[in-house]
């Protein structure tokens, strides 16, 4: 294997996202993270204090969401979420960014709305992802320009999707990409060594897991992260070493 079974772990932030998801659902999921040593957990806002609690001496950092998933709050609403789920015990912040200004190509709100984030986040000490929700932008120039305005403001990540940015097609039903290799390179040849990548959505297997990792990814958001360690595990001890080639891009978290 190309990868130690710690550094695909410690390559992904096991999401608890899912609106259905309750208090129980995130406790089994934090223990969870913990049992595989995860980097983190992305956990919903409000239970960012008691998985602070949890997750307390582990090595499996707390992260959480602002924003989410539509990136239309005003920005002063997302500096108050980053700031409450910092003093909460946060230390990652995944932040999704204003979409419909992005589109509208209104660049200095949407490099304004990003820099306050990141100043606030970095106040505390955390860290930020800024999510781009690739599947609502219709070409590469606007990934690009998102990449070198979190650049210019200091973010520390930039991140493919939110894992619920589902398109309508003309036939009525929602479709979903999530990461893509071409996006993952993309971003990852765009920005700096400064800025890493997080993709997120379509890494639902170990394949694709260590493709993500080939392309650049630091960081991973999945649910399946039993599902993929796991299968590692029994590749492992089947003294398998050799993978097929995982495709990106089939789904949501």
């Amino acid at each position: 294997m190309r990868y130690t079974l710690e550094e695909l772990a410690k390559s992904i932030d096991h999401s608890l996202l899912q609106p259905t998801m309750t208090d129980s659902d995130l406790e089994v999921g934090c223990q969870q993270a913990i049992a595989y040593g995860t980097a983190s957990v992305c956990i919903k806002p409000y239970y960012v204090r008691r998985a602070a609690e949890l997750l307390a001496g582990t090595g499996v950092a707390v992260g959480t969401v602002i924003g989410f998933p539509h990136g239309g709050s005003v920005t002063e609403v997302k500096r108050y979420e980053t700031e409450i789920a910092c003093k909460d015990g946060a230390t990652e912040i995944d932040m999704v960014i204003n979409i419909g200004k992005a589109l509208s190509g209104d660049w200095e709100y949407v490099e304004a709305d990003i820099r306050t984030v990141t100043e606030e986040a970095h106040r505390h000490g955390a860290i930020v992802k800024v999510i781009f929700e690739n599947d609502f932008m219709p070409d590469d120039a606007i990934k690009i320009r998102l990449c070198h305005l979190c650049e210019k403001v200091n973010a520390d990540f930039v991140k493919t999707s939110t894992g619920y940015g589902f398109v309508k097609g003309a036939d009525g039903k929602y479709s979903y990409k999530g990461a893509t290799e071409h996006d993952l390179a993309l971003m990852r040849t765009t920005c700096s060594p400064k800025v890493q990548v997080k993709a997120a959505g379509g890494v639902r297997d170990l394949d694709a897991l260590m493709r993500a990792r080939d392309l650049g990814t630091t960081r991973v958001g999945a649910t399946a992260t039993a599902v993929m360690l796991e299968e590692y595990k029994r590749r492992v001890a089947a003294g398998e070493t050799e993978e097929t080639a995982g495709e990106l891009g089939a789904g949501g978290y």
